[in-house]
């Protein structure tokens, strides 16, 4: 980082050079007319077919600095997206992408040597649709050349800590469909290009590798291990991203950007740096070109001489610059000019106009043997005391909905697949999956589900996905009216989250579908808002089903709990009908203060033993009947007072830096007001901390896991103190400094408190720098018994002691951090702050064990059932036809080990399949659930016939038979590179590798109504 207080509307860490004062743009240049660009392109050297050939030419023994001309297009941050995309309220921040883009496109007609890489395909995709056909005819022809060139492709450049890699394949997957439909093979781009999310992890290196990527170009790394980098020429290296996968599958070579993402110092021309223009004139009394290559030329050489080959890379642009592409590009056609014409003097530096593949194409060819690494990018400090750690649970509220969202966008997608066109017209009107699909890929954007946004911009993100929801429902209306053969009015419960739920707290009469998006039949609890009246519930068959009605103490409202068995990828109707002149029990509950004199408070079914002190109210011990371990366990609320600064460093506590003012959190409260709930469907200890701090500890019969469902906010900050409020499990496990987190969901890596695995630490922040973001789960073990939590969003979390566990559920604070944002992170929301509502599920197992319950129970989180309600008079879908009160998409269901990612419509008559292995190698030490596992796919799905197959890479913009990638040799692979096998595709025998992803395009006829 070059300053800790960056200007105004810039991330710290900027150039000098990169940021200054506002200065009115010059005008931009007009496009020229299409004769003009014919004859450009005509003359234009180079092939016409992009790629590596159409690379420029470099000078094998000099130094080779590859210029990148590019933009950072923050697909919202300070502004929303349309206000950044249309250049609206530039006194905020200057910064309009139509015109940007306009600019560009005529600067690179002006010389046909010139290159532009762009990455954000919301943005492109937006201004592409308002082109004319020529002026789109005229960027294809300057993409064919490699001139304009496509980096990374995603939707947006996500975030990497706070997203689930199902989300993030998704957003991928739809830039990278949108060049391929618009620009070919000739628009897929070659490299990876994350130059500005806060930290990096393994996971999405993995998937990058497997997507097809060739290398991966990142800006933020922590400033101990970029110093380390630099002195031992580790800048680049071959990242080894999954323990799982046989490489190298997940290989990917990895470049550290010199300068993050932005012009070296003093070489900045766009018209918001205030960088002096090349003046070559010697006549002026402004002349400075010698000056400048003199400079540059040293900074070429100093540059270098961290890295490996003779070849080195500096970006020339920086967040929305180029909207006067003619400043950037008439400065660095001088300085190219000016520094080659020294190579008659003797210079060895030769500089060129190029690209990130280009430049990965050069070290590729230079066949060196590189280092590997195995572990992550996690965390990101840019300071001893300004640890990236604060944004893994920066709005909580916003990184919950996003995870909602994905799950609803997955039930979207499958019943779109599943009952085919009859989804999207039918009697409720147009269903489309696409808007709440965009929705979801905007909020994968590293300022989106991260929570480093503006609050404005927040919201912005929260309507959007709000947008997408309505033309979904619509969607599973017409499909669930087709699929089950009756047309009813459906309501769907948004708010069940605070037990809101219109129809079913009305009507004396309603049906509930249970969509279950899994491959496998599911057990579900089913809890709706009632009215003061006794219900009785009957299953598919007609056959009444135990229920139970519950008073939740809090509020006095009433909830109706009844246990849903759903087929895999189906659903199930059960019918709920009030049973008149009756009332549930006036006592469901029987409240214990916190000097209760009863010596014992559990909870328990038929695996799980909670016990609470009866004096604290606080849970004590765990106990896991079924496999006979016992575990003392004590959970509390604490918070982090936040820090304003002090004598070592005035850093705050902010949106993205979690800075507490002490290393030990404060108590919430020593004990608990408690209530007990025991019904036969649930038992309960409902504990209030504080006004604004409770939480409901729950057990269902047959559950193998603790529920705890928490309550925080409004958090008060009345008195000054910004307050970061964590939920702590304390434990008598001896786990010797270790703890394990998941990298976005999927595979799982080891912590070790106060170290990191590739340079020797010197710990500055002994919380902040031990916090790492945890997606779905966090856990320890001494090696016999394992204690895992699952979340129900990204959090961050730590181990700051042995046997202890800590997960951050929100934060709210008074300062700004000084990264860029200018507001601090205080979510008013009505008023006097948000409050959020949340879940943790405690896993108490045999370390041999425990992957198979946490793996499981996490995909059961994640892909919940959907829940949709009716009045139940409907009307036959087709005359004569009866209707169904059960279906199953799938004719056997898929094994435990076997994970349905993706099944969505692609086309007209063709479905995206996606089938994952989601167990790691040696994961079950115990069944054989971490085996390969074959499975046949011709007549796997009920409802439509898969006619012709094909599979793909992970973002399905390649077809796997003919993807290729640059090989690299790793000094870790003894003198030899794992090859592939050839490739061949059955149907009838495919064999999921653990950890492995296949993805396929699958032509389908779907089954007859009926």
């Amino acid at each position: 980082m070059d300053a800790d207080t960056p200007p105004s509307g810039v991330r710290a860490g900027r150039g000098q050079g990169a940021a200054g004062p506002w200065t009115i743009s010059s005008a931009l240049l007009p496009l020229l007319p299409p004769l003009f660009f014919l004859f450009l392109l005509l003359v234009a050297p180079g092939a016409q077919a992009a790629g590596y050939e159409t690379c420029p030419t470099v000078q094998p023994d000099m130094i080779n600095v590859h210029l990148v001309a590019h933009t950072h297009d923050d697909v919202g941050w300070l502004k929303t997206v349309d206000q950044y995309f249309y250049g609206i309220d530039n006194d905020v921040q200057h910064a309009g992408v139509q015109y940007i883009l306009d600019s560009v496109i005529s600067s690179l007609l002006a010389e046909p040597t010139r290159r532009f890489i762009y990455v954000e395909m919301a943005f492109f995709s937006r201004w592409w649709h308002q082109q004319t056909n020529a002026t789109q005819e005229v960027v294809r022809n300057l993409v064919r050349q490699g001139r304009l060139e496509f980096a990374n492709g995603g939707w947006v450049m996500n975030d990497e800590a706070a997203t689930h890699y199902g989300a993030i394949i998704d957003q991928m997957t739809l830039g990278l469909r949108f060049l391929e439909d618009t620009f070919g093979n000739n628009g897929r781009p070659r490299v990876a290009w994350h130059i500005d999310p806060f930290g990096h992890s393994r996971e999405q290196a993995s998937l990058f590798a497997q997507m097809g990527f060739d290398g991966f170009f990142f800006g933020r790394l922590d400033y101990q291990d970029k110093w380390v980098r630099k002195k031992q020429l580790r800048m680049e290296q071959v990242w080894r991203a999954s323990a799982s996968l046989k490489p190298p599958a997940a290989d990917l070579f990895t470049s550290v950007l010199p300068n993050m993402y932005n012009p070296p110092m003093n070489l900045c021309w766009d018209v918001m740096c205030v960088d002096k223009p090349i003046v070559e004139d010697p006549r002026s009394p402004e002349y400075n070109a010698k000056e400048l290559v003199d400079y540059f030329l040293k900074l070429a050489t100093v540059q270098s001489g961290y890295y490996r080959t003779n070849h080195t890379i500096m970006t020339m642009g920086s967040d929305f610059q180029y909207e006067n592409a003619n400043m950037w590009f008439k400065n660095l056609d001088k300085l190219i000019h000016l520094v080659n014409a020294q190579q008659a003097n003797g210079s060895h530096v030769n500089v060129l106009y190029s690209t990130p593949a280009c430049y990965l194409w050069e070290l590729n060819k230079a066949n060196l043997t590189w280092s590997a690494k195995q572990d992550d990018f996690f965390p990101y400090a840019d300071g001893p005391h300004q640890f990236w750690t604060g944004f893994f649970s920066s709005r909580p509220g916003l990184k919950r909905y996003e995870r909602l969202s994905y799950n609803f966008l997955q039930v979207c997608n499958q019943l779109e697949a599943l009952a085919g066109p009859a989804a999207n017209v039918g009697p409720y009107g147009s269903g489309d999956s696409a808007p709440l699909n965009e929705a979801m890929a905007v909020l994968q954007h590293h300022d989106a589900v991260s929570g480093t946004s503006r609050q404005h911009v927040a919201d912005d993100y929260a309507r959007q996905l709000a947008a997408g929801w309505g033309p979904c429902e619509v969607l599973l209306s017409n499909a669930l009216a087709r699929l089950s053969g009756s047309k009813e009015e459906f309501a769907f419960c948004r708010w069940l989250n605070i037990s809101v739920c219109p129809l079913s707290q009305t009507a004396e009469i309603f049906q509930v579908t249970i969509y279950n998006p899994l491959g496998r039949k599911v057990e579900w609890m089913v809890r709706l808002p009632v009215s003061k009246h006794i219900f009785l519930v009957k299953d598919p068959n007609g056959t009444v089903i135990p229920s139970d009605v519950v008073t939740m103490p809090s509020s006095d409202r009433q909830e109706l709990l009844f246990s849903a068995s759903v087929p895999a990828l189906g659903f199930s109707i059960y019918s709920v009908t009030q049973v008149p002149g009756q009332s549930p029990q006036a006592h469901t509950s029987k409240p214990r203060s916190q000097k209760s004199s009863s010596r014992i408070l559990t909870i328990q079914n038929e695996y799980i033993r909670a016990r609470f002190d009866p004096d604290t109210g606080l849970l004590v011990e765990l106990e896991n009947m079924d496999q006979k371990l016992l575990l003392p366990v004590r959970q509390a609320f604490y918070w982090y007072n936040a820090s304003t600064g002090n004598y070592l460093s005035d850093q705050v506590s902010g949106a993205y830096i979690f800075r507490p003012n002490r290393q030990e959190p404060l108590l919430v409260s020593r004990w608990a007001q408690i209530h007990l709930v025991k019904k036969a469907l649930v038992q309960e200890v409902h504990q209030n901390f504080s006004a604004w701090c409770s939480q409901v500890v729950r057990l269902y019969p047959g559950q193998r896991h603790l529920e705890l469902e928490w309550t925080v906010g409004p958090i008060p900050v009345g008195d000054g103190w910004g307050k970061e409020v964590i939920s702590r499990f304390d434990t008598e496990l001896e786990t010797k400094g270790l703890f394990f987190t998941d990298s976005n969901g999927r595979e799982i890596l080891e912590r070790r408190r106060n170290y990191r695995p590739t340079w020797v630490l010197n710990m500055t922040e002994p919380v902040a720098g031990n916090y790492y973001p945890v997606n779905s789960r966090i856990y320890i073990t001494d090696g016999k018994a394992q204690l895992t939590v699952l979340t129900d969003r990204s959090q961050g979390g730590s181990s700051l002691k042995d046997g202890s566990v800590e997960l951050m559920v929100h934060r709210r604070l008074l300062k700004d951090d000084r990264r860029g944002v200018g507001e601090p992170l205080l979510e008013n929301g009505s008023g006097s702050g948000l409050w959020v509502r949340g879940r943790h599920l405690v896993l108490l197992d045999k370390a041999r064990t425990a992957a198979v319950r946490h793996r499981l129970q996490a995909e059961k989180e994640l892909l919940a059932p959907q829940v949709v309600l009716a009045q139940g008079s409907g009307t036959p879908y087709h005359p004569g036809v009866k209707p169904r009160r059960q279906f199953s998409g799938l004719r056997r269901e898929l094994p435990p080990n076997v994970h349905l990612l993706t099944l969505a419509r692609w086309g007209r008559e063709t479905l995206l399949l996606r089938l994952e292995h989601q167990f790691a190698v040696q994961e079950d030490m115990v069944g054989n659930l971490s085996s390969p596992v074959t499975l046949d796919l011709r007549n796997l799905f009920s409802a439509f016939t898969i006619t012709d197959l094909k599979e793909t890479t992970l973002a399905a913009n390649q077809l796997r038979a003919s993807a290729s990638r640059l090989q690299w040799t790793v000094n870790t692979d003894e003198g030899h590179t794992p090859k592939s096998s050839p490739f061949q595709l059955d149907p009838a025998s495919v064999t999921l590798q653990p950890m492995e992803i296949r993805t396929f395009l699958a032509s389908v006829q779907w089954e007859k109504d009926g």
